[in-house]
C-alpha cells in the first residue's frame, strides 16, 4: 500500500487577488511563505513536484532535506486569454461569460481544453504511482496546483466527488492511499484517509 500526500502549493501574489494563475510561473508570496510554517505533514521517502516555481518552493520548505522529482505533466492549466486575470477583471467578457455559463466545460480561449487539461495531469499522477510501486515507496508527497488535484481526485478519489468538490486551499492537500494490486489490475482508486 502507498499512501500519498496531494498538497497544493502556498499563496502567491495572484492567488491572494484570485487570479487565473496557470502558467504563470510566479513565486510564492510573504504571506504564502508564513502560512505554510502553521501546516504539518509527515516525513514522505519521496517528493514529486510541477515544474513551476510555487510548488518547488512550498516543496522546500515543507520538506527541505528532500530531492524534487519534477513532473512536468502536473503543472497547472494554460488559461489563455484568462490568465492572470481575475473574475472582475473579465467581467463583461463575452468569452469569459460563455465559459461560466458552460459550468467550465469550454476550452479556455488560446489555453487548454478541461479534457486536455486532465488528460495531462492524470499521465502526470501516472508517472508518481508507477515510480511509487517500482521502488516500493510507502509514504509520497505530491506537491503541485488545485487543478491538477481536483482533476486526480475526481478521476480516482474514493469517496467519489466532482472536481469543483475536491477544490482544496494553499497549502492544504488529501492524504489518499493506493493499492498496487488493483491499480495494476485498471481498478485505479486513491482512499481518502485525511484532509487539511
Amino acid at each position: 500500500m502507498t499512501e500519498i500526500w496531494l498538497i497544493r502549493h502556498g499563496m502567491t501574489e495572484g492567488n491572494r487577488y484570485q487570479r487565473y494563475i496557470g502558467k504563470t510561473d510566479e513565486l510564492l508570496c510573504e504571506e504564502g511563505k508564513e502560512k505554510l510554517k502553521e501546516f504539518f505533514y509527515p516525513e514522505p521517502e519521496a517528493v514529486f513536484v510541477s515544474p513551476l516555481a510555487r510548488c518547488r518552493e512550498t516543496a522546500e520548505i515543507l520538506f527541505p532535506e528532500k530531492r524534487l522529482r519534477i513532473i512536468d505533466q502536473l503543472a497547472e492549466c494554460d488559461f489563455g486569454d484568462f490568465e492572470n486575470k481575475n473574475y472582475l477583471e473579465l467581467s463583461g467578457n463575452p468569452d469569459y461569460q460563455a465559459w461560466i455559463d458552460s459550468g467550465g466545460l469550454l476550452p479556455f480561449p488560446n489555453g487548454e481544453s478541461r479534457q486536455e487539461f486532465q488528460k495531462r495531469t492524470l499521465e502526470g499522477f501516472q508517472r508518481v504511482v508507477t515510480a511509487c510501486f517500482r521502488s516500493h515507496i510507502s509514504r509520497a508527497a505530491v506537491v503541485v496546483h488545485g487543478g491538477t488535484i481536483m482533476n486526480i481526485m475526481e478521476a480516482y478519489g474514493y469517496p467519489g466527488r466532482s472536481f469543483y468538490d475536491w477544490h482544496v486551499k494553499n497549502g492544504c492537500g488529501y492524504q489518499v492511499k493506493a493499492d498496487p494490486v488493483l491499480w495494476n489490475r485498471n481498478r485505479k482508486v486513491l482512499e481518502l484517509i485525511n484532509e487539511l
